[in-house]
């Protein structure tokens, strides 16, 4: 999956929120929603939660750094389902992890869409210092 923009929603009374069409093609027919880092939520199209779950599985289980994320990613991951409307009903603990309130925010960013609550989307892109980071990931190789 590789997507990329950013769109504005809302989540009902019941737990739910319509995902943007051009994320629903993108997910294809079986997405996996979990909890992301940063305190949001990640929705992972099957080929890509795959891959991390079968690398994640090849950790050693003495590591507990390794157990954290398993337990972390895994342990809270649920099978996306749509309804033909295309409304995702979001599990409680993972709207209740990610502070999700009313209004929300869908981020995709390449392999992963983002959910986030907005007003924590906001002031994440406020306090974002992105010389900083860019400057980081130079360190590591990357350049823009």
């Amino acid at each position: 999956m590789k997507c990329m923009g950013t769109v504005n929603h809302t989540i009902d009374a019941k737990g739910r929120t319509t995902v943007p069409v051009k994320f629903r093609e993108a997910l294809g027919e079986g997405f996996v929603v979990t909890k992301g880092l940063d305190k949001c939520l990640w929705m992972l199209d099957a080929q890509r939660w795959e891959e991390i779950e079968t690398a994640l599985s090849q950790l050693p289980m003495t590591l507990p750094a390794a157990r954290q994320m398993q337990s972390f990613l895994i342990g809270s991951a649920c099978e996306g389902e749509m309804d033909k409307q295309g409304r995702l009903l979001l599990p409680e603990n993972l709207r209740e992890y990610a502070g999700l309130g009313k209004d929300v925010v869908f981020s995709a960013v390449g392999s992963r869409i983002e959910i986030w609550d907005k007003a924590r989307f906001k002031a994440r892109d406020e306090e974002m210092d992105i010389t900083e980071a860019a400057l980081a990931l130079e360190e590591k190789g990357f350049r823009l």
